[in-house]
C-alpha cells in the first residue's frame, strides 16, 4: 500500500512538475513575441518563471524520475556484487543520499517555515510571497528521501540506481 500512495504522490509532483515547464515555456515564449511585435514584456515573467516555477519543475520531479531510473549515474561499482559487501554497498548507496536529502529538506523547509512566518515578499509589479516559493524544494526533495527509504528498506535494492 506504500508503494502505491507514494508512486500516486511521485506521479502528481511530476505532473505538476512537467506543467511547470510548459508554462516556463509559454511565459518566455509570450514575452519574446510580445517584445517583438508589440514592444510590450510580460511584466510578470521574470519573477513569476525564477521565484515559483523554476524551483518547482527542478525539484518536484525528482523522486518519480529516480523512480523510474531516468537520472544521470555515475557507477563506479559493479551492480551486482554478491554476499554481505553487495548488499551493503546497494543499502548505501540508496542511504547516502537518503542522508543527504533529509539535511536538504530539512533547511529548505526550515528556511521556507521562517519566511512564511515572517511574510517575506519580493516586491515587484506583483508582490511575491516567497515562503510558498520556497516550498516546492523541501517537498520535492522529501518525498524523494521516502522515495529512497522505502527502497532501501522495503529490500527492493533497486537495481537501476
Amino acid at each position: 500500500m506504500l508503494e502505491k500512495v507514494l508512486s500516486k504522490l511521485e506521479d502528481i509532483l511530476h505532473l505538476a512538475g512537467c506543467l511547470c515547464l510548459v508554462c516556463v515555456a509559454g511565459l518566455i515564449n509570450a514575452d519574446i513575441l510580445l517584445r517583438l511585435f508589440a514592444n510590450r514584456p510580460v511584466q510578470i515573467q521574470f519573477e513569476l518563471t525564477e521565484l515559483y516555477l523554476m524551483p518547482a519543475l527542478a525539484t518536484l520531479s525528482l523522486s518519480r524520475v529516480f523512480r523510474d531510473g531516468g537520472h544521470l549515474a555515475l557507477e563506479f561499482t559493479p551492480k551486482d556484487l554478491p554476499g554481505v559487501l553487495g548488499r551493503v554497498i546497494s543499502l548505501l548507496r540508496l542511504l547516502l543520499p537518503a542522508a543527504f536529502f533529509t539535511a536538504v529538506t530539512f533547511m529548505s523547509g526550515k528556511f521556507a517555515f521562517e519566511a512564511i512566518a515572517h511574510g517575506d515578499v519580493e516586491y515587484g509589479v506583483i508582490d511575491w510571497p516567497l515562503g510558498w516559493a520556497y516550498a516546492v524544494i523541501p517537498l520535492g526533495c522529501g518525498v524523494l528521501v521516502l522515495r529512497l527509504l522505502h527502497d532501501a528498506l522495503i529490500g527492493r535494492a533497486v537495481a537501476e540506481t
